[in-house]
């Protein structure tokens, strides 16, 4: 296994990563990494969330910031609020240690316009932001992309899923000329095909971290057989066996994570909803005292559950299984994280039996049924 510092990342970085307790790459990181240092290309990168992307491409990114130049060299996108917080928080940490200063900046929705346009009139060098409120900085003529030598796409494919696609096919266009772009996505469907056609170049370097493992290895794949009726009873009883661990609920509607939420606070759980009608202030409320641990489950929607990021989660319960196949890769996902191990456990009807197999022969995976006692 390499080191960092064998991979060709600076030794001020690296004493920043120790003190944050990343001492060996995980296996995106090796492969990205040296590429993205060396050579002037796009590149695309196949990888589940939770493998480590973040360091993988911003790593290199912080290696190329000419710090004696004052403008916006950088431009990464992300699906949401909490995961370009996370970026910006993971790349100042990078930097501890380093003799120059990078300046990162955050644009995202759900905050004051005021505030964040306050903070890219300072020197800026990269900016992190969600590509509808990019926009609206564009628009204003509040941001200037022209100098952005590399742009990066993060978690590419929940972006598109979200309804971004039409602002990203823009700020595409907005940033052409001579930049790299590095794309980052857990899947790989159409829709990602024809941006990588229309705007990246033939010769893109492509790298895929486990190609065969659709899902994190980590995880274990559960299903237990009950009826519509039995179902919440069967979740009661199911978190009371978990004990202190911590996981998510999904729900297919958010009229079903209300529900759920109001029965499981009267059995004494200490659980909260996130669905999509939240105020933003109501959300990150939440996600503190989940992320504190002073709440022990979520439960969400599949896009209220978009870029979270917690660590330690043990379980992830889906009270029905999701609509799309890639909606099973990113709930499965939120648990092992890190190198950690997790459960996925599916509530079903008999007559979902069919769908589990389906899962299964597409996502390369094999489920276990449990039959509870």
């Amino acid at each position: 296994m390499s080191t960092f510092f064998e991979l060709g990342v600076h030794k001020d970085f690296v004493k920043g990563l120790k003190e944050l307790g990343i001492k060996h790459p995980t296996e995106i990181q090796e492969a990205t990494i040296p590429v993205l240092l060396e050579s002037n290309t796009d590149f695309i990168g196949l990888a589940q969330t939770g493998t480590g992307k973040t360091a993988a491409y911003g790593l290199p990114l912080l290696h190329h910031i000419d710090t004696t130049s004052p403008v916006v060299q950088t431009l990464i996108l992300a699906p949401t609020r909490e995961l370009v917080q996370q970026i910006k928080k993971q790349l100042f940490k990078f930097t501890k240690y380093i003799d120059t200063k990078i300046f990162v900046e955050a644009i995202y929705g759900g905050e004051k316009i005021e505030k964040q346009l306050k903070s890219i009139q300072r020197t800026t060098h990269i900016i992190v932001a969600t590509p509808g409120r990019l926009i609206d900085f564009i628009e204003r003529g509040e941001v200037d992309l022209k100098n952005i030598t590399t742009l990066i796409l993060d978690e590419a494919d929940e972006m598109l899923s979200m309804g971004f696609k039409q602002d990203l096919n823009r700020i595409l266009r907005y940033t052409g000329g001579t930049r790299k772009t590095w794309l980052f996505s857990a899947t790989f469907p159409e829709e990602i095909q024809r941006i990588i056609k229309a705007y990246m170049s033939p010769s893109a370097i492509r790298i895929e971290v486990n190609k065969n493992a659709l899902v994190n290895a980590n995880i274990t794949h559960q299903y237990i057989k009950t009826t519509i009726k039995e179902k919440v009873h069967l979740l009661i009883k199911l978190l009371d066996k978990k004990g202190e661990d911590r996981g998510i609920i999904f729900c297919r509607t958010k009229a079903g994570t209300q529900n759920l939420t109001t029965v499981l606070k009267e059995e004494g759980f200490s659980v909260a909803a996130l669905e999509g009608d939240m105020q933003q202030r109501e959300r990150d409320k939440v996600m503190r005292a989940f992320k504190k641990g002073n709440l022990q489950v979520l439960i969400s929607t599949d896009v209220s559950a978009r870029g979270i990021d917690v660590n330690n989660l043990a379980f992830i319960i889906h009270h029905q299984l999701p609509e799309k196949l890639e909606y099973y890769t990113h709930r499965s996902g939120r648990t092992a994280r890190a190198g950690k191990t997790g459960i996925s456990i599916a509530l079903i009807i008999p007559s979902e039996l069919q769908r589990v197999y389906e899962i299964q022969k597409a996502l390369g995976i094999q489920f276990t049924e449990i039959i509870p006692n």
